[in-house]
């Protein structure tokens, strides 16, 4: 059964959310302009460059982690951003292009997908 769909999209879970992210990258908009590029390996890796948004001055400017799906979460662990701590996200389909995250510490935002 597909996710249900909610006025303002679709929420995504198990393998319709794994189908999605997979093989994609995810433009993550950042506070200062500009966004960071997310590569979502089809591996289970996932390559991230805060270089364009100028992060560099703030933490490490590429990392790299592994990426699976739990439920109706996606979640990542890094090697070096975010301490190497786990973070998961629920994820809002709102275009084949777009969607909402919301972080399971509370933070969210949208993010373009190609």
């Amino acid at each position: 059964p597909s996710a249900p769909a909610l006025a303002s999209g679709e929420a995504l879970s198990g393998e319709a959310l794994k189908s999605f992210i997979a093989g994609k990258r995810i433009y993550l908009a950042v506070p200062l302009g500009g966004e960071i590029p997310l590569n979502y390996r089809k591996s289970g890796r996932v390559d991230g460059s805060g270089e364009a948004a100028g992060l560099g001055r703030y933490m490490t400017p590429k990392d790299s982690g592994r990426w699976w799906v739990s439920g109706n979460r996606v979640c990542q662990k890094w090697q070096e951003w975010y301490d190497g701590r786990t973070f998961c996200f629920t994820v809002t389909k709102l275009s084949e292009n777009r969607i909402r995250w919301l972080r399971d510490d509370g933070k969210s935002g949208i993010a373009r997908v190609r």
